[in-house]
């Protein structure tokens, strides 16, 4: 099996470095400056290592960046967890849980899904049961 090339070329490594100086992103500038390297000549390795990543990790950066340029060297967001809210009561259920806990009165400093099941079940009697959707947009 051979080793992946660096295919695009739109960008000189100096650009490449302008660009990690550039962006707020710490881990896109470390992404973008392990590619520059190995355009540069070093090995994959050094580059791995310099940029805090196992050299597979920079090879699939590398497939990324060949795909999709700096924007493929971003994180993607996460799909997240969406909660189905028991009706009818799910609004008043939904800004309590964006609103947060309150620590005196629901002793806990931010919602896990137990702590939401166990107030929901306590609300209800048992009678109701919150799912969990992994997979789906996270709610804002």
């Amino acid at each position: 099996m051979s080793a992946i090339e660096i295919a695009r070329q739109d960008l000189s490594i100096s650009q490449l470095r302008a660009e990690a100086a550039r962006t707020a992103d710490a881990k896109q500038a470390r992404r973008i400056l392990a590619i520059a390297m190995v355009l540069d000549g070093h090995s994959r390795l050094l580059a791995a290592q310099a940029s805090a990543m196992d050299r597979q990790t920079l090879r699939d950066w590398m497939h990324r960046y060949n795909a999709d340029g700096l924007a493929g060297l971003a994180d993607r967001p996460g799909l997240g967890v969406s909660l189905v809210w028991p009706k009818p009561s799910g609004a008043k259920w939904r800004s309590g849980w964006k609103d947060g806990p309150d620590l005196k009165t629901d002793g806990v400093v931010r919602w896990r899904c137990a702590d939401l099941r166990d107030r929901i079940a306590a609300k209800f009697n048992g009678s109701a049961s919150l799912s969990v959707q992994v997979g789906t947009a996270l709610e804002p």
